[in-house]
């Protein structure tokens, strides 16, 4: 996958957000077997015996309500209101995520208490705070035998991912990749590779992500390294490759969901990005490319908490949106890679039924690599590096004041 056609990205309206290389996992067995699933708030496995004990007593209720980040739903909640009309359930939904990190500091704290933040349902993307939720114990452990749409219709590398066992406590929502975004009015010659952002002739004009997991794995995808894979020394090699790249004047600024319009007005001429803003957001001139070395593919995810009032009816929400014809109609406001791949045909069918423009963004989405990537596209993509507890301290250490010029 290399550049990638605006016209393709057609709707991704989010502010960004490790995702997966996906189909490289392989669908593994998702019943939580007695040998269990680690994770779960200090204990080493998750069993069914777990499972089991956290919904014997749980029943439907018939309304839930839902958090979720903004541009992850149609205006009109189309698929909410098919939802509640299929099955009677009613829906609270609020756009109330911008980020991760701040969601995980408003949650924990009742969370740690035991008590409810007020949503059955939430989207978390894979990475620290997530693993903090899991690792926590604040995530309800998923009943497999209530979730066999997922099973049918999940794509198998949307199945057992690094981040979450046996997806024992999440399912996938959406994707997305970061890579590069350039301005072709300034930039003369083909962005093909991270090498680029280190590249002398274009000191001071190049944006990089404050984030410390993109931009820990981009140093370490311009090292040849596989973030997921990587050690404390990769860590090293890495920091103090982006801490030259820095300190030489190379970098312009370290963004955190700005840098569309500084690379549109030309402010920089080259910058990490995700496809979403660069589609959404950017001028004519600029164009988004997955690097050679490779980009870092996220997973935007569902989970329960584990107080939830009504997780009975999240998990059935949860369930409903694999059915593909219940998929296809958010895949197509959303844009971002599905991991039900079986609403590629439907879209294809909508788009020949559409007339004019629709048809045209329709038939674009069906064949989009972005939505519906090929195994060897999504064996270039690398996802965050799952941190322990010490570890992520040490991590933290070497990334995070690079942007902050310490």
């Amino acid at each position: 996958m290399s550049e990638i056609d605006p016209a393709l990205l057609r709707g991704l309206t989010r502010p960004r957000r490790d995702v997966l290389r996906l189909l490289g996992a392989g669908g593994a067995a998702l019943a939580l077997a007695a040998c269990g699933v680690k994770g779960q708030g200090g204990k080493e496995t998750v069993t069914t015996g777990d499972v089991r004990e956290f919904w014997r007593d749980k029943t439907r209720a018939g309304r839930l309500s839902w958090a979720n980040w903004p541009g992850y739903m149609q205006d009109d909640r189309a698929t909410l209101k098919a939802f509640e009309k299929a099955t009677g359930t009613e829906v609270t939904y609020k756009e109330v995520i911008e980020e991760t990190a701040p969601w995980f500091g408003k949650i924990q704290a009742p969370l740690a208490a035991g008590q409810s933040i007020g949503f059955d349902l939430m989207v978390m993307t894979n990475g620290i705070q997530l693993e903090r939720c899991r690792r926590l114990g604040y995530l309800a452990p998923l009943d497999h035998t209530r979730l066999r749409t997922f099973a049918a219709n999940a794509a198998a590398g949307f199945k057992n991912p690094s981040y979450d066992p046996g997806n024992a406590f999440t399912v996938p929502y959406v994707s997305g990749i970061t890579g590069i975004a350039y301005n072709t009015r300034y930039v003369k010659e083909e962005i093909t590779g991270i090498a680029q952002l280190f590249d002398p002739e274009y000191k001071g004009r190049v944006g990089m992500m404050a984030d410390s997991q993109e931009l820990g794995s981009f140093g370490m995808l311009a090292l040849g390294i596989d973030p997921e894979r990587s050690t404390p020394a990769d860590w090293a090699r890495a920091g103090a490759r982006l801490r030259r790249q820095r300190d030489d004047g190379i970098v312009r600024k370290y963004y955190n969901q700005d840098y569309i319009d500084a690379v549109s007005k030309g402010e920089v001429w080259m910058t990490m990005a995700w496809s979403g803003d660069a589609y959404s957001m950017a001028g004519p001139d600029v164009r988004f490319v997955v690097p050679r070395e490779g980009g870092t593919i996220w997973t935007d995810n569902l989970c329960v908490p584990r107080t939830a009032e009504h997780p009975v009816d999240a998990l059935e929400l949860m369930d409903w949106l694999y059915a593909p014809e219940n998929n296809a109609p958010l895949t197509e406001f959303i844009n971002y890679i599905t991991p039900v791949p079986a609403t590629r045909p439907l879209i294809a069918r909508d788009a020949a039924a559409a007339r004019g423009g629709e048809r045209a963004d329709l038939e674009r989405l069906s064949a989009s690599p972005l939505v519906f990537p090929s195994e060897a596209e999504l064996a270039r993509l690398r996802r965050y590096r799952r941190l322990a507890p010490a570890e992520e301290a040490e991590y933290q250490k070497i990334f995070e004041p690079i942007a902050k010029g310490s």
